[in-house]
């Protein structure tokens, strides 16, 4: 018999269909109890298998964290939160108006990702060396930078193998899908509804499409699209979205009374000043084009354009040292962590080599000229060198979803990773004009009303819809900035 169970357990994951955790005893049947954790929260952690297609072997934790319901008696059930790439309970300690609204009508279940955990927990993995900064690959653009990038990220991967043991097997959006089926079952509830920001939403596409028959409502915002398996095209929508922030931060700053450049057309000051470089940036130091659109992409976030429009201002005027200084290489302190991996795992199996990465950023240039076309390189960086040899993996698709409800997803106009997973089927996709993470930073601006968050309440607690072709305006960046 357990020959024959592991043949077909074996065939099915080939497939790359889905494990149920209740047919393979991988998960128990309820969570231990809640305990007091600080913060007026409640913690537990959920044992599950390393690799749910052995559920009988290695075991690891989950940490999971409850921000009770308001109201207990009023309370629709749970609803599971993951905030992104990074810990959700922690982000969710400094930054409680990210979610508590929730609370209203849900009791908010905080889910880390395979890896990852609350501060002080056992379940972080903790790399001994932390992941190069990807700034080195754009400033220093050589075939010699290239391999030295790649062998100081490979060094990285290698120290998480080690500290993660078998538990690096488990570094796939596949295996969380899991984890969050075998989350929903201990919870007692008969779907799972879900709330995904950045890479939580890449968990949110995966269950979707390995259990759509236990899929509840789902709000899916800002993250990488998982439905794209052409890593060219995935990389010229993103060169495509960052030349329209840019466009964004010059209308922002025609319209805007703090900007620094007042009356000047900001895309022609970077014009102007790409034709000028080098830029003088104090004794001794210049800014080279490249610095400078580094410079000027990382300050298109839109809580950064005050600072690139004073920067920018100030270049002008001969002194560039603060643009140098938005666009400066740091050594990461380690530890690291395993998100980085598991990106690899998830999105790159395979990283083109450095002469068919330069015909690709060729072509880049073309669709993005004047700034986008840059970001091949960041998105590149991050798994230049990772082996794939033994590495587990879960690449892009088109996904087969059937059976399951409608979800909403967020998509940022602001927010160069945010793709309208249009592969989804029934996706329906609302379009607001801010940038990553709009719901979560809206909730800190105690932004309450705003027609994003009103939109995504009605969806999670009525199951409305917004009707097709709805944009929400910008909110966050006209509210902190005008």
């Amino acid at each position: 018999m357990t020959i024959l169970v592991t043949a077909v357990l074996a065939a099915v994951l080939a497939a790359g269909a889905a494990v149920s955790p209740a047919a393979t005893g991988g998960a128990s049947a309820a969570l231990p109890q809640w305990q007091e954790c600080g913060d007026g929260l409640r913690c537990v952690k959920l044992s599950v298998p390393v690799d749910w297609a052995k559920p009988r072997g290695p075991r690891t934790d989950i940490d999971l964290a409850l921000m009770p319901a308001q109201d207990p008696a009023r309370s629709f059930g749970a609803l599971v939160v993951n905030t992104g790439y990074g810990p959700t309970i922690e982000a969710v300690r400094a930054q409680p108006d990210t979610v508590s609204e929730l609370t209203r009508w849900f009791d908010v279940v905080l889910v880390e990702p395979r890896g990852l955990g609350d501060r002080g927990s056992a379940a972080t993995v903790r790399c001994s060396v932390a992941q190069p900064d990807p700034l080195r690959l754009l400033l220093a653009p050589g075939k010699a930078a290239w391999r030295s990038y790649a062998r100081d990220n490979a060094a990285y991967d290698r120290s998480c193998r080690e500290a993660a043991g078998p538990g690096y097997a488990g570094l796939t959006s596949w295996q969380v899908a899991h984890d969050l089926e075998a989350l929903r079952a201990a919870l007692g509830e008969p779907r799972l509804r879900y709330f995904g920001s950045s890479y939580g939403a890449v968990y949110g596409q995966a269950y979707l499409e390995l259990f759509p028959h236990r899929a509840g409502r789902m709000y899916l915002e800002g993250g990488f699209d998982h439905t794209e398996p052409g890593l060219e095209r995935r990389l010229t929508a993103e060169a495509r979205a960052t030349e329209r922030r840019l466009t964004a931060f010059r209308d922002w700053c025609r319209d805007s009374l703090v900007c620094s450049l007042h009356d000047a057309d900001a895309v022609s000051v970077l014009d102007d000043l790409r034709r000028s470089t080098p830029l003088s940036a104090g004794p001794g130091r210049t800014v080279k084009i490249r610095r400078l659109l580094a410079a000027v992409n990382a300050g298109l976030a839109p809580q950064h354009w005050p600072e690139l429009a004073r920067a920018l201002s100030a270049a002008r005027e001969g002194d560039a040292s603060a643009l140098a200084a938005m666009a400066t290489v740091t050594a990461p302190a380690p530890p690291g962590t395993v998100t980085g991996s598991m990106f690899c795992h998830d999105f790159m199996p395979a990283v083109p080599s450095y002469r068919r990465f330069l015909a690709m950023e060729s072509r880049l240039r073309e669709v993005a000229p004047r700034l986008g076309w840059l970001t091949g390189r960041y998105e590149v960086a991050r798994c230049l060198g990772i082996p794939r040899q033994g590495a587990p993996s879960w690449p892009p698709h088109a996904p087969d979803v059937r059976g399951g409800r409608p979800v909403l997803v967020g998509a940022g106009r602001l927010d160069p990773s945010a793709q309208p997973l249009g592969e989804i089927p029934g996706a329906r996709v609302l379009w607001h004009g801010d940038g990553p993470g709009a719901y979560l930073l809206q909730g800190v601006d105690k932004l309450r009303a705003t027609c994003l968050r009103t939109h995504v309440h009605d969806y999670l607690v009525n199951g409305v819809l917004p009707e097709k072709d709805t944009y929400c305006p910008k909110e966050l960046s006209a509210g902190m900035y005008s």
